[in-house]
């Protein structure tokens, strides 16, 4: 049966849900601190507590000095008991010897109780820390603890406490008391206290996290939110893709008769969710964003200065749809798909179009090519205005008509934004490329000034320079630069001096120089082939039948180490002429007297070097000689082994390197190359 102070451990790790390493570190920090306590130890002085989990019993182990008398037992020990404990302890020296007082438990349960309370409530805040660290952006389950007019405490795991401040509640949605409560851990912080845990169910991210635990198709990575735009309590916008083919991502996160997008909105006290599918190019894509509005056309302006603009057209009967409530649709379109939304009417847009077409000079060209119909469009307007009906092929002549000069207008823009940026390149081709490493206060101007051109993007010299060159009205048109400043900008930008660029001829002249007795080489080299070619057959036919003679002979056995150096020689092949006749007249030498040796060979040496191919009577010192016909047949059989050389040219190494190919004494050829 386990001791009280074993049960009283493990209730402790039980309760705190703390590691045992923790608890017990802070138990002997304790006891270490009940010791000072106890004896007035120094601070200085070493102290080691040492604690049994089992039974419970501390022991104390301090650093002291050895001494022949002890003259102060806390700082002192005897030479004698210390080499109990270290037997090459000398006098002078600093042991570690157990010092636990008389009747220490006592004490210390007196005194290191709040040392053990401090230890283990910041052991529980440093583990409460970590955990919800892992955690954040995670939804959280608590239960309502206390309510006021500024936040919700949620009571959370590991006894931690966390707060919803009342900006991210769900207008209109209350709670009571022991309610369990779903929520974003949105912000964690660490504090004297502990961590603070600020909560929120009016964040984007609490969307998110619903709908991928609602729907598993989410959740795995087949289908994927690329945007969400809310205004909690009231409306959201999500915006989901396919990641695999065959899938409906919308039906997909709507559900069978809604089943998974309607707990979401239970979930979200009665939020309305508008699940689109995302669309690639931007004009579908808004279109879809102003649903359950219908659209009739989308007109891009990417080239706008500052945030892209979209001119999105809708029926009459369908403006208040596309606007929503006080603007609560155009405003969500807008957040979801990142671009600024102007919604008009058909009569609307087309009458700015007509104003646009007769009181524009720039746009002239439409107006002309436009001119035949601009007086029915006028009859059109006019009978809408008086509140004539209007029939549907008017309403479709009105917008085609809409769509012709809005998209010759962008047309037009992208033209004028093109032509902008040729002219931008062509200013940077005569500003050398260190201006644009220059910073703008080399220049030596105002701080006022140089702030106020820095403001308008000219960051260096040679921006500036580009900005005066294209259209210096511009820079003459910000707040603060007048005539005489800008004269004084000139001033400065044609005193500014650039540094010349280093020129690196040298070094392509001497890459020229090196690359042309490379040329001189290979002209040799096609000049001598034909003569490195003979010389290195001659010598491929005299090596086989060097091969095949000493085969049959056996004068001598070719090592490997001498095959990898006879084949070298053969490789480096040289290509002047001079070099190819010597190796042609040592190939001469070496064939001719190993000619001789073959027509020299003895009957003895043969039979010296294959006994057993000869059969011995009992009783007789002589042999019967094999049929003169095998022999002959089994020379000719191994001189006639064919061998196929092919000849490569390296011009790196300015060498020839031979392959050999030949055949053994089986019909399979050797399929390894000797080089």
């Amino acid at each position: 049966m386990k001791n009280e102070f074993a049960l009283a451990f493990n209730e402790v790790l039980e309760d705190k849900q703390l590691p045992k390493e923790v608890i017990l570190e802070a138990l002997e920090a304790a006891m270490v601190s009940a010791y000072r306590r106890a004896v007035n130890a120094s601070n200085a002085q070493h102290v080691e507590a040492r604690i049994d989990p089992e039974t419970g019993k501390v022991n104390i182990y301090a650093e002291k000095e050895v001494v022949e008398e002890v003259e102060d037992n806390r700082t002192e020990v005897a030479i004698t008991e210390a080499q109990l404990v270290d037997p090459e302890a000398e006098i002078g020296s600093m042991v570690i010897v157990e010092t636990t007082p008389d009747n220490f438990g006592r004490v210390a349960a007196q005194t290191a109780r709040q040392v053990i309370q401090q230890r283990i409530r910041e052991a529980e805040r440093d583990a409460q820390l970590d955990y919800f660290n892992n955690q954040l952006g995670e939804i959280v389950s608590g239960v309502v603890q206390a309510i006021s007019a500024q936040a919700v405490t949620l009571g959370l795991d590991k006894k931690a406490e966390g707060i919803m401040p009342r900006n991210q509640q769900i207008p209109g949605e209350r709670f009571r008391l022991h309610d369990r409560v779903r929520a974003l851990l949105a912000e964690v912080k660490s504090t004297p206290r502990g961590p603070q845990l600020i909560l929120s169910r009016a964040h984007r991210n609490f969307l998110r996290r619903l709908l991928e635990n609602e729907v598993p198709e989410i959740y795995h990575g087949l289908v994927e939110i690329r945007s969400i735009a809310r205004e909690p309590g009231h409306r959201s916008k999500v915006a989901v893709s396919a990641l695999q083919a065959g899938v409906d991502p919308v039906g997909a996160c709507v559900g069978m008769r809604g089943v998974r997008i309607q707990a979401i909105v239970r979930e979200l006290n009665d939020e309305k969710i508008d699940v689109i599918e995302w669309n690639p190019d931007p004009s579908g894509y808004i279109a879809k964003a102003l649903s359950p509005a219908r659209v009739t056309g989308v007109y891009l302006d990417e080239h706008a200065h500052g945030t892209k603009t979209a001119t999105v057209v809708v029926p009459e009967d369908q403006l208040s749809l596309a606007i929503g409530r006080d603007g609560q649709n155009a405003r969500l379109a807008a957040k979801l798909t990142a671009w600024r939304i102007d919604i008009k009417s058909l009569p609307e847009a087309t009458s700015d179009a007509l104003y646009k077409l007769q009181n524009d000079p720039e746009f002239a060209t439409i107006a002309e090519s436009e001119s035949e119909i601009i007086n029915q469009i006028e009859a059109i307007l006019v009978k809408k205005d008086e509140g004539r009906p209007v029939t549907p092929e008017e309403y479709s002549l009105l917008s085609q008509f809409v769509d012709r000069v809005e998209r010759g207008i962008i047309g037009m823009l992208q033209a004028e934004r093109t032509a902008e940026l040729e002219l931008i390149s062509e200013a940077k081709e005569d500003i050398p490329e260190s201006a644009f490493e220059m910073p703008l206060e080399e220049l030596n101007l105002t701080e006022r000034i140089t702030g106020l051109l820095v403001e308008a993007g000219n960051e260096t010299i040679g921006d500036l320079l580009v900005q005066m060159k294209v259209d210096s009205d511009a820079i003459l048109g910000l707040n603060g630069i007048g005539p005489k400043t800008m004269e004084n900008i000139q001033n400065a930008l044609a005193e500014v001096s650039f540094p010349e660029p280093e020129v690196q001829e040298p070094e392509v002249e001497e890459i020229e120089a090196a690359e042309e007795p490379e040329a001189e080489l290979a002209a040799e080299v096609e000049l001598t082939e034909a003569e490195v070619v003979e010389a290195v057959v001659e010598e491929a036919v005299a090596e086989v039948e060097v091969e095949a003679e000493m085969e049959a002979e056996g004068e001598a056995e070719i090592t490997a180490e001498e095959e990898v150096a006879a084949e070298a020689e053969v490789v480096e092949v040289l290509t002047e002429p001079a070099e190819v006749e010597e190796v042609q007249e040592e190939i001469e030498v070496v064939t001719e007297p190993e000619a001789e040796e073959e027509e020299e060979t003895t009957f003895e040496e043969i039979f010296a070097l294959e006994p057993d191919k000869f059969d011995f009577a009992e009783g007789e010192d002589e042999f019967e000689d094999e049929e003169e016909g095998e022999l002959d047949s089994r020379k000719k059989k191994k001189k006639k082994r064919k061998k196929y050389v092919e000849m490569e040219y390296d011009p790196d190494q300015d060498v020839v390197i031979v392959k050999r190919k030949r055949k053994r004494d089986q019909e399979d050829w050797d399929e390894e190359w000797d080089y």
